[in-house]
């Protein structure tokens, strides 16, 4: 003999049958959605990293290039010295990081007298302000410029 079946519980349990497939695929579906999400905010955050390391890159170019600048040390008050696209590592096939500078004489600063003294040689001593701008490029476009003013001590013009 077979148990009767209740038909109360069989009707229950017909108008149940699809409700948990559905509420599984929404939580899916919720879930799908954040994975992308974090994704997507996690490869924004990688590039802009990327992006501000080259410009860190370009930035330490430029300094390169105002240190190459004065280490050459031609200082001439009639011509401006460039230097232009030198990288700053020439053995280094892979970087693409390079600067260019320009240093010139200050003609609105002109020579000066140094403070506090030189006369001893008669003519006595003059600053002669220069003015360096160099520039330094990475990849991605990044750019960074610079600007720095040195004074050379030499004789005065008399």
């Amino acid at each position: 003999m077979k148990p009767s079946a209740n038909p109360l519980s069989l009707h229950r349990h017909a108008q149940q049958s699809g409700a948990a497939l559905v509420i599984g695929l929404l939580l899916l579906l919720v879930l799908t959605l954040l994975a992308i999400s974090g994704i997507s905010t996690a490869t924004l955050e990688l590039q802009m990293a990327g992006n501000e390391q080259y410009q860190e890159r370009a930035f330490q170019a430029a300094e390169t290039g105002i240190e190459q600048a004065i280490e050459t040390a031609t200082f001439n008050t009639s011509e401006p010295y460039t230097a232009t696209d030198q990288r700053v590592s020439p053995g280094d096939a892979d970087n693409e990081d390079t600067y260019s500078f320009t240093m010139e004489f200050d003609r609105d600063t002109g020579a000066t007298l140094v403070p506090g003294g030189g006369y001893s040689l008669g003519t006595g001593f003059q600053a002669y302000h220069f003015n360096i701008v160099s520039e330094g490029q990475s990849e991605r476009g990044a750019r960074s410029e610079h600007v720095q003013s040195v004074y050379v001590i030499g004789p005065g013009g008399g």
